[in-house]
């Protein structure tokens, strides 16, 4: 029971969970599509049959719904995977909904085989089929439970309605006896999976998180940049890239020496790292007094004044700099570009204007935002 639990709460309440879960959830888009397409096919195949051999159009009928079902769900997640549809849109609940569809369309796969082959036994054999059909997937116990409880009553529910009674013990037996199994299968198939995921997602975020500021590094910036650019291309909103550098910090860095220069660069990290719990704001350090930004945005506007409350909370540190020609204390200078939405954009082009707006942030004498017009 105590291991029952510790599993349990791995799964719902344990550290990584959510992250880990989103990791997995690119996998989950592309077996659904490979699971899909072989369930239209064969649903395809299913209908033409009785056309062909029994003139039963009322058979024909009830598969080709199934392949429409599955041919539907396979386009969504075809153009899903292609970032042209927002996650707001399709999120995880609604793959898990494809799931349980695709699950039922495997069904009624079994319903020809139990309901309509003449030899009762032939359902027997699809029981291992029943087994399998969710293991592509790694979704959570509860939800593993749900889908499996919910068809297997359905398909129950089939066989009474269809089926001759005096052979309805069998394959309710058989159906139970798959549920059972897949249950059993599934926990410890997801358990392994997600166990697998959690340590690969801490693993990579121990690698791409800079160990002075505690904020994300140069290679998860270029990896993260690449995504904002990609999703950009089908998103309604503007994408804003900004680029922050201290003010003569190797100045600083030469008067007070390096171990301070490392406490004032830590105390910039705990701004932007603010900023980002705060706003939502992405933010990475990408040089040694260098830092960059992301962010979506619905208003143009909002970045003067993001890049104004940046600079007073860099002020508001009041960190001394005696020989700054800026300020006596710690100043920065910002270059935030607007990508209009709509646009396609090559990611060196945006961070060479981020980078220019940066460096005329200097030339206009430092401790300012210069945004893209």
């Amino acid at each position: 029971m105590e291991k029952f639990y510790s599993n349990w709460r791995y799964y719902k309440l344990g550290e990584g969970y959510k992250n880990s879960m989103n990791n997995l959830f690119p996998e989950n888009l592309i077996n659904l599509i490979r699971a899909n397409t072989l369930v239209a096919v064969l649903t395809i195949s299913f209908a033409i049959f009785p056309i062909i051999t029994e003139h039963n159009l009322t058979k024909a009928k009830f598969y080709l719904v199934s392949a429409v079902a599955a041919i539907i769900m396979i386009t969504i997640l075809v153009i899903k995977y292609n970032h042209k549809i927002n996650n707001k849109i399709i999120g995880n609940w609604l793959i898990y909904l494809f799931i349980f569809l695709y699950y039922i369309n495997i069904m009624f796969i079994g319903l020809y085989l139990a309901v309509w082959a003449e030899p009762a036994k032939i359902a027997g054999s699809y029981i291992g089929i029943l087994i399998c059909a969710l293991l592509p997937f790694i979704i959570s116990p509860v939800l593993y439970l749900c889908i499996i409880i919910c068809t297997l009553i359905l398909y129950i529910m089939f066989i009474v309605l269809f089926k001759i009674p005096t052979v309805w013990n069998y394959d309710i037996q058989n159906a139970v006896f798959a549920c059972i199994i897949s249950i059993v299968f599934g926990w410890y198939f997801n358990m392994h999976r997600m166990t697998s995921a959690y340590y690969i997602n801490r693993l990579e975020s121990e690698n791409t998180v800079d160990a002075l500021t505690q904020l994300k590094n140069r290679k998860d910036f270029m990896q993260t940049f690449h995504r904002y650019v990609s999703n950009h291309r089908s998103s309604d909103k503007f994408l804003c890239i900004a680029l922050l550098d201290v003010d003569c910090f190797k100045s600083y860095n030469d008067h007070y020496g390096h171990p301070q220069g490392d406490e004032c660069l830590r105390r910039i990290g705990n701004v932007l790292n603010h900023l980002n719990k705060e706003r939502n704001i992405y933010t990475a350090r990408i040089g040694g007094e260098e830092f960059a930004m992301l962010w979506y945005t619905d208003n143009d506007s909002e970045a003067d004044n993001i890049g104004a409350y940046i600079n007073q909370r860099i002020r508001d540190l009041n960190i001394t700099h005696e020989k700054s020609f800026v300020m006596p204390y710690i100043t920065v200078s910002i270059g935030i570009h607007i990508a209009e939405c709509g646009n396609l954009y090559d990611i060196k082009d945006l961070y060479n204007l981020a980078d220019k707006l940066l460096y005329d942030a200097k030339s206009k004498g430092r401790n300012c935002t210069v945004v893209s017009a």
